[in-house]
C-alpha cells in the first residue's frame, strides 16, 4: 500500500508539471495564436496544449514514476518505448475526450475563461488516467 501512494504522490507531481505544460501552451495558443474563434480557443488550442502535456507526462512517467516497470525489464527498448507512448497517447488521448466534453459543459455553465475550464476538467480526468496507467500502460509485469 506504501508502495501505491508512493508512486500516486509521484504522478501527482508529474500531473502538475504536465498541467504546467499544458495550461502555459493553452494560454499561449489561445491568446496569441487563435486568437477569435470558439473553435480556434475551446477545441484546437486545447488539443495542442494537450499533445504538449502527454509528451512531457509520459516521458517523466518513463523515466521516473513506473520506473520500476519499464526500466529495469529485460525487454526495455527504444521500440518499447515508443510502443508504450502510442498506448499511453491513445489512453490519454480518451480520457482527454471526456475532459474536452467537462471543459466544455463547464464553460457553457460558467462562461468562464478556458483556462479556467482546462483546469477544472483537469480535476476530473486525473484519476481516470492514473487508474488507465497503472493497470493497464504500466502493469506490472507477470511472474512465472
Amino acid at each position: 500500500m506504501a508502495k501505491f501512494l508512493i508512486r500516486y504522490a509521484k504522478f501527482a507531481g508529474t500531473s502538475l508539471i504536465g498541467s504546467v505544460v499544458d495550461t502555459l501552451v493553452l494560454w499561449l495558443m489561445s491568446d496569441l495564436v487563435f486568437t477569435r474563434g470558439y473553435w480556434g480557443e475551446y477545441i484546437i488550442s486545447p488539443m495542442i496544449s494537450f499533445q504538449c502535456a502527454v509528451a512531457v507526462n509520459y516521458t517523466i512517467s518513463y523515466f521516473y514514476v513506473w520506473k520500476d516497470r519499464t526500466r529495469k525489464r529485460p525487454d526495455a527498448s527504444v521500440r518499447r518505448f515508443f510502443r508504450l507512448y502510442a498506448a499511453y497517447n491513445l489512453s490519454n488521448s480518451m480520457v482527454f475526450l471526456f475532459r474536452l466534453g467537462v471543459l466544455l459543459l463547464i464553460e457553457r455553465f460558467s462562461g468562464w475563461d478556458v483556462v479556467f475550464c482546462n483546469l477544472t476538467a483537469m480535476c476530473f480526468s486525473g484519476i481516470i488516467n492514473f487508474t488507465i496507467n497503472n493497470l493497464l500502460i504500466f502493469k506490472k509485469k507477470k511472474s512465472l
